[in-house]
């Protein structure tokens, strides 16, 4: 999956779009590496979101294109 959509689909992010600008402007790491939007995203990996003063940490659990919003914590752990 992009790495784009999982993060709107896991909610990390509310929209794909403002998903799609934290990529561009290499604020979204994965696997400590700057990811572009498009790169792929499995179970195991580890996303790293830099927000203005903080940054949030996450390992990637699973992977599903469409889950409910009480399921969408299931998708990642906060490291």
């Amino acid at each position: 999956m992009r790495l784009d959509k999982f993060l709107k689909v896991s909610r990390l992010i509310k929209r794909r779009t403002l998903a799609n600008e934290a990529c561009d402007a290499g604020r979204v790491l994965l696997n400590d590496k700057v990811a572009k939007a498009s790169a792929n995203v499995a179970a195991g990996d580890i996303v790293e979101i830099k927000f203005g003063a903080g940054s949030q940490k996450v390992r990637v659990l699973g992977v599903k294109e469409h889950v409910r919003k009480e399921e969408a914590t299931e998708l990642y752990e906060p490291i």
